[in-house]
């Protein structure tokens, strides 16, 4: 196989991983809380609580041992896995009927997520490309794009079908067909020798400033996004009346704009400093999320107010689009390919209890006020915080001398690694 057609395999694969694990499964299952809410009388901040419990566990206990798993065996057998754990979470799911079952399998949901999820997929995509890496990464997250846009129609219509239990079981059967196959035979690495990475040390990396400002700005952004997107769904259905096929076409609007967030800071976070495309993605979700204040009730809010959602979901699905994907392209850039799984381990570990606080607290403090008002500046307050720590980033730099632990000599193929992988 030619160099250009194992890069657009890696990128097929990724898009299909990141298409389920994180379209359908991250985004997908917010679009069920209300069912939950009606059907169990669950509240808010219970229907968001698997998400936080979950990966409040997981995060900490297996996130940087994947980022370990990663840099040492490469990412094909853990996005495996992940896969086939995000299909049993949907499934299990849409089969329960109490808080223990529901927490049991939100924690395969975060297991899924940490294992097949960006972690893997970012060191894959770092591997195979160098000077086209924020192209080639932004057009792998279109996955979590268009299965973001897609999952609300299908949910609706599965729901109509088989109700809405049996709907996250048939979206969980088609994580694992969709996502499944490629990831099994995708090469790890452009070497033909073991994908094992050199045993480079990350005392370097964490004895680095930079590293902590982008970790707390990416905790601020992440919950900002989360705090905001989890919550969409009820804020449109249970407070401002919209029916479950408008409240669709609004979330479908959110990632099928992200699509356009993640081409275009991809194209140019190749082109200038990323730490300028990450300011400018920030500042995205925080002028998106006041808008929220002028919707009114579908039917009832008027021009205005039914402008101000759309203008929200365009805004904000561009800024969604291009955060996840900015963060592991300034960590290669700053701290290098070799540690970028353990980098990001840990980086995302931070950003999943971020992901997981944010929510309940914005639902907490709605089920406190009996409003989104105080939840809504709150998260404004977190994407800003999250700019302010980037804007003290260096603008560029190359990745810190990592010292590389005892470990027998490389092949000359390793050695190679990383200058030329994006031509043939």
């Amino acid at each position: 196989m030619s160099t250009r057609a194992a890069q657009a395999q890696v990128v097929a694969t990724s898009f299909l991983a990141l298409f389920a694990i994180v379209g359908i499964a991250l985004y997908g299952l917010p679009f069920f809380y209300d069912s939950m809410v009606r059907d169990f009388g669950w509240s808010r901040a219970r229907v968001t609580s698997g998400n936080a419990i979950s990966k409040l566990l997981v995060g900490p206990l297996f996130g940087f041992f994947a980022g370990w798993m990663v840099d040492r065996f490469g990412p094909r057998r853990l996005m495996a896995a992940g896969i086939l754990m995000a299909g049993i979470a949907l499934v299990g799911l849409g089969a329960i009927h109490t808080l223990a079952g529901f927490y049991f399998f939100y924690l395969f949901n975060a297991l899924g997520n940490v294992c097949g999820g960006p972690l893997p997929n970012q060191v894959l995509l770092s591997r195979w490309f160098t000077t086209t890496r924020g192209r080639a990464m932004g057009f792998a997250y279109l996955g979590i794009g268009i299965g973001g846009a897609l999952v609300p129609f299908l949910a609706v219509w599965l729901t109509r079908a088989v109700g809405w239990q049996g709907a996250l079981q048939a979206l969980g059967a088609g994580i694992v067909i969709v996502a499944l196959p490629l990831t099994l035979v995708v090469r790890e690495s452009p070497e033909q020798t073991s994908p094992t990475s050199p045993n480079a040390s990350i005392a370097a990396v964490l004895r680095s400033p930079p590293f902590y400002l982008l970790l707390a700005g990416s905790m601020c952004s992440i919950a900002a996004v989360g705090g905001t997107n989890q919550h969409l769904k009820l804020f449109l259905s249970l407070d401002h009346g919209f029916t479950q096929a408008a409240a669709a076409q609004i979330a479908s609007l959110v990632l099928a704009s992200s699509l356009v967030g993640r081409l275009g800071m991809g194209w140019l976070a190749d082109r200038f400093p990323k730490k300028y495309v990450m300011l400018l993605i920030y500042l995205l979700v925080a002028s998106a999320i006041p808008l929220l204040f002028l919707v009114g009730t579908e039917g009832a809010g008027g021009a205005g107010g039914m402008g101000a959602i759309y203008l929200f979901a365009v805004i904000f699905g561009i800024g969604l689009g291009g955060e996840y994907m900015v963060i592991p392209l300034m960590a290669a850039e700053l701290f290098g390919v070799r540690v970028l799984g353990r980098a990001m381990g840990v980086v995302l570990t931070a950003d999943g209890v971020a992901e997981a606080v944010a929510p309940v607290l914005v639902g907490r403090m709605h089920d406190v006020a009996g409003s989104y008002a105080t939840g809504f500046v709150a998260v404004i307050g977190f994407a800003l915080a999250g700019a302010v720590a980037i804007s003290f980033l260096p603008g560029s730099s190359p990745p810190p001398t990592v010292p590389v632990e005892s470990s027998p000599p490389l092949p000359l193929s390793a050695m190679r690694r990383g200058g030329t992988t994006d031509r043939p």
